[in-house]
């Protein structure tokens, strides 16, 4: 029996950056979600690696739920052809709502508030509010200098090995896609709750 859509989250830039591969990967990983007929859950914008990836995982046949600020609404940043676009207050509520919806996450390249939103749900994972997979699209050795920056974490005393293993490394948007997905169908932690946060 076939179990319902898998849901992923995925933190991108809001601009398209100087290499066009980081593109390419992000119309690579939203046809590669919309081709199994599963869920993008993002920041529900239309530029950039966002509008990107937002429009190939629907081109593709997938289902797209954007969350975004009234305030980026207001700047005309929001994407107006998704499946559901909420609007919300704060970027707070904007985090929360996304990772409620999200069986997975997964970050592209991006910009700080790529990495914040990286941070805190890796942050959200090592405090038990969830024990969904995360991923790193590593394109174009993007993500290999803060590998370093981890690894000297780890070195140094400031973070367990569990915790750097919690996040899942890899080049390819559609084979990292199903190595996610394939550890978020045997998560057995009890249902997250974000409103403890």
């Amino acid at each position: 029996m076939k179990g319902p859509p898998i849901r992923v989250c995925v933190y991108c830039g809001s601009r398209h950056g100087r290499l066009p591969a980081y593109a390419d990967a992000a119309r690579r990983l939203g046809t590669a979600i919309g081709r199994r007929g599963w869920q993008l859950v993002y920041g529900g914008g239309h530029v950039g690696l966002m509008g990107e990836l937002a429009d190939a995982t629907l081109a593709a046949g997938g289902t797209v739920v954007g969350v975004i600020t009234e305030a980026l609404m207001q700047r005309e940043v929001g994407h107006r052809g998704l499946t559901e676009l909420h609007v919300v207050r704060t970027m707070h509520e904007r985090k929360q709502r996304m990772a409620e919806r999200a069986d997975l996450f997964m970050a592209l390249p991006g910009g700080i508030g790529t990495m914040e939103e990286l941070f805190e749900v890796w942050t959200w994972r090592q405090l038990g509010y969830h024990d969904q997979p995360i991923g790193l699209l590593d394109v174009a050795g993007f993500y290999q200098r803060f590998a370093g920056l981890v690894a000297q974490m780890v070195a140094e005393g400031f973070l367990a090995e569990e915790q750097r293993a919690a996040l899942v490394t890899g080049n390819d948007p559609e084979a990292l896609l199903e190595l996610l997905a394939g550890q978020a169908r045997r998560s057995s932690a009890a249902p997250d709750d974000y409103s403890r946060i």
